[in-house]
């Protein structure tokens, strides 16, 4: 396609810009490749709008030194953004893994300052910033997402001041004392206030924001509160206001609820409850293998209260899904390790022959047989020491019609100021975790119904299209999306 120029006629009114393509390219063993659908959140809440508004998304294919031209994928033009073998070790592993994601996640492992690694952040935010300003039409609606991408808009309206630049940060976004310590703290911030409206998860993370556009860049923000979807704060620059607000992302509720009610998924989940055993209980974990989501620490907890003789190994059995994460860092590999030591103790001193106590599995799972793991759980453990929003224990709300089931979540998800029906825990609190997990076990089923109700009630009425809405309604105001 020829959209070479500043802003090309067959520009795109709407762009998506993200690390990832929302189809990633497959190199087969035989030498040739394919596309494959990501199935992401962030994908399902915006492909309608990127089909009815002539859209675009800007991303990387996910493979390493590949030149791709535009192509048009289920109704949705792709624009792929190439990264060198380099770059990605540099500004994907490097810059954005193994610095700003433990920075953010309250430096629960310590982040690593690499001048090279900060480069080349640069230079790939450059090259994302120059493919979004020629794929876009006079004054479109560019929304970047995340943080590998967080000097775009700065970058991006350099090329083209045309443009309504929108950003969200899929991530915690920390306390300032630790923001502090990124060497180039206000480059980012500077960066991040090229867009029109910079949206975070919790009202938190706008107000730390904030505080460092004054501290970093002395500038005079809004004094205000920032409220849940109302209230942005305003930072005046120059001839515009930069808006900063809460947007708590969700899930695509209405479709896992309608997943569930499926013949196929409720004869699955029998299918599981029979596979394990029959037992009177189940306890699922659902994560992304990360030293943030806290498996360790629920794991410990279960091996206390098996020990002390608080829960029947023959009547409990628990199934711990890690997806694989990162597999190349060595940080990643060790925590593997110790996860999968804990899983075997546990097995080794009170499983039985065809009965262990813990079933861990480390590969990824498809939606449907996720949700009936889902409908299957009796007690569900979502306990990650800092998580931006946490979708999984918004997708086990979302699959249990039946009002079965019992939630414990983490009070540091940012779910949390959510589903307060859940049972709300300080995952560092062992002794805590523990009770949690013993409440929600042998919780009365008519008080489960009622805090199920409750928290289905949440789930089902904001889900991932008013999220997306009330996001994109807050960066343009005069169109209502």
């Amino acid at each position: 396609m020829s959209s070479a120029n500043g802003a090309g006629t067959d520009g795109a009114d709407f762009i998506v810009a993200a690390n990832r393509l929302p189809v990633d390219l497959e190199r087969l063993p035989d030498g040739t490749q394919r596309w494959k659908h990501s199935p992401g959140g962030l994908v399902s809440a915006l492909a309608p709008f990127l089909r009815s508004h002539s859209g675009a998304w800007v991303g990387w294919p996910g493979v390493a030194d590949v030149e791709l031209d535009e192509l048009v994928e289920d109704g949705m033009r792709l624009h792929p953004v190439a990264l060198s073998a380099t770059e990605v070790r540099d500004y994907y592993e490097g810059f954005s893994n193994g610095t700003l994601w433990p920075l953010y996640h309250d430096v629960v492992a310590t982040p690593v300052f690499d001048r090279s690694w900060w480069e080349a952040y640069v230079k790939v935010n450059h090259r994302f910033a120059e493919a979004c300003a020629k794929v876009a039409a006079q004054g479109a609606t560019v929304w970047i997402q995340d943080y590998q991408l967080q000097l775009v808009p700065s970058m991006l309206r350099e090329l083209r001041p045309d443009l309504r630049i929108g950003f969200f940060l899929h991530i915690p976004f920390p306390p300032t004392e630790l923001f502090m310590q990124l060497p180039w703290r206000a480059e980012i911030v500077r960066g991040l206030l090229g867009a029109d409206l910079v949206g975070f998860h919790r009202p938190g993370g706008a107000q730390n924001f904030l505080w460092l556009a004054r501290r970093l860049l002395g500038l005079e923000p809004s004094r205000g509160a920032v409220g849940v979807r109302t209230r942005p704060g305003v930072i005046q620059l120059d001839d515009r206001a930069v808006r900063v607000g809460a947007f708590p992302i969700s899930i695509d509720s209405a479709g896992l609820d309608s997943l569930a009610r499926k013949k196929e998924t409720i004869a699955r989940t029998q299918q599981v409850r029979q596979d394990l055993g029959n037992p009177k209980k189940i306890i699922l974990g659902v994560d992304r293998l990360d030293y943030t989501k806290g498996i360790d620490r629920r794991l410990f907890a279960l091996q206390e209260l098996l020990q002390e003789g608080r829960i029947d190994p023959s009547e409990v059995a628990m199934v711990q899904l890690a997806t694989p994460s990162r597999e190349r860092v060595e940080h990643y590999q060790r925590m593997r390790g110790e996860i999968e030591q804990i899983v075997s103790r546990i097995n080794g001193e009170f499983g039985r022959v065809g009965r262990p106590v813990v079933h861990y599995l480390h590969q990824s799972v498809g939606r449907a047989e996720l949700a009936a793991f889902f409908a299957a759980a009796d007690v569900m453990l979502v306990t990650p020491v800092r998580d931006g929003m946490n979708l999984v224990c918004k997708e086990y709300v979302a699959c249990r019609h039946d009002l079965g089931g019992a939630l414990v979540l983490s009070e540091f998800a940012g779910a949390a100021a959510e589903l307060t029906s859940s049972f709300l825990v300080n995952p560092h609190d062992l002794d805590g975790v523990k009770k949690a997990m013993l409440a929600a076990l042998t919780i009365d089923p008519a008080e489960g119904r009622r805090r199920m109700r409750a928290l289905r009630r949440q789930v089902l009425t904001h889900d991932v299209d008013r999220w997306a809405r009330s996001f994109l309604d807050a960066l343009d105001p005069e169109h209502g999306h």
